[in-house]
Parts: C-alpha cells; sequence; structure tokens
C-alpha cells in the first residue's frame, strides 16, 4: 500500500479521536492529535500557554498560524514512507490551504474524512464526555458548534475541490463507522 496521509475533520464530539485510534491499531500508522498538543501549550505558565488554555476553555480555535506550525513540525519530521493519521487538524481555511498545498507540492496522497453528525448528537456526546474526562472545553458547546460551522464547514469545501474529502455517517455505533471508514480507504 502507497504512503497515506489521513485527517480526520468534523464537529467537537464526532468521535475523530476514537475513529484516528481504530485507525491506527489496524494499520500500524501514527497519530498526531491537535488537541493534545494544545491541551499541553495550554499547561504551561506561559504568555502562549495562558492564552491558548484562556481560548480552549473558552471552546473557541487557536489561530491557524499556531496550528500550521504543530501541523509542519509533525509532518516535515515524518519519513518519506510513513503514514499518518491528522486528528484535529484543518480547522480553519487559511490552515487548510497550506496543508493542501504542502502535500501537493510534495506529491503526497491525503484523504480527509469528514465524520458526519447532527448537533444534537455534539450536544449529547459532549455532556457525556465531560462526565467522564472532565474536559474543561465540553463546557462550552455552543460556541465550540459557532466556531465550527464558520470557521471549519469552508474548509470542507477546499478538501472537496481538491478530490481529497470522503463524507462518513458519524451516527452509527463507533465500530460501524470503522468498518465504513476502512471501506472508503480501502483497507481490508
Amino acid at each position: 500500500m502507497d504512503t497515506r496521509t489521513i485527517f480526520f475533520i468534523g464537529k467537537p464530539g464526532c468521535g475523530k479521536g476514537t475513529q484516528a485510534k481504530f485507525l491506527s491499531e489496524k494499520t500500524g500508522w501514527k497519530i498526531i492529535k491537535a488537541g493534545e498538543q494544545f491541551r499541553t501549550i495550554a499547561t504551561g505558565d506561559t504568555l502562549l500557554g495562558r492564552k491558548v488554555k484562556s481560548e480552549i476553555d473558552g471552546g473557541m480555535l487557536v489561530p491557524p498560524w499556531l496550528a500550521t506550525y504543530l501541523y509542519l513540525k509533525a509532518f516535515f519530521s515524518l519519513s518519506d514512507d510513513t503514514s499518518v493519521i491528522f486528528d484535529g487538524f484543518n480547522r480553519k481555511v487559511p490552515e487548510a490551504e497550506i496543508v493542501i498545498d504542502s502535500l501537493r507540492w510534495l506529491k503526497r496522497s491525503f484523504t480527509a474524512l469528514n465524520i458526519q453528525v447532527s448537533d444534537e448528537s455534539v450536544r449529547r456526546r459532549l455532556v457525556l464526555r465531560k462526565e467522564t474526562e472532565g474536559r474543561k472545553d465540553d463546557s462550552a458547546v455552543d460556541e465550540r458548534l459557532k466556531e465550527y460551522h464558520e470557521c471549519t464547514e469552508p474548509v470542507l469545501e477546499l478538501f472537496r475541490k481538491a478530490g481529497a474529502l470522503v463524507e462518513i455517517n458519524g451516527e452509527p455505533s463507533p465500530t460501524e463507522i470503522s468498518v465504513e471508514i476502512n471501506k472508503s480507504l480501502g483497507i481490508q
């Protein structure tokens, strides 16, 4: 199989992390998680750490230059033959434009998997996740959905125009979603 670059995109709580984990377990591909990196930065008692903490606690997305920096740093550290899964990147148009441009420039194939769920499902799932994981940003559901609709929905069109967008129904069980993802990627 050729080298793959996979991006999971979707609303908060759609199951990006779960599906990235399932795909990684099936393929052995490394996962690079944007949210995990931002939460790590937010623990630092620095100007950047405090600002990132304030933004994510309020349900806001970090600036695209920071997300792009983390993407490029991780991406350029990969060897030519390493397939990778990016979870939670491409949440704003400027970031997605650079991601698409960098991959095309390097002639590396890529797929963006958009896990589609309703806003009602997001609200229900984030309440449950807040209770089990205690993530503070799960309290800011309305703000996070607003950011998604304003900032991330336009990103989907960029990947669609690039011929790299695959729409996945995120409402069935996690196992059923995983089967659909594997099928869409041609993974047995």
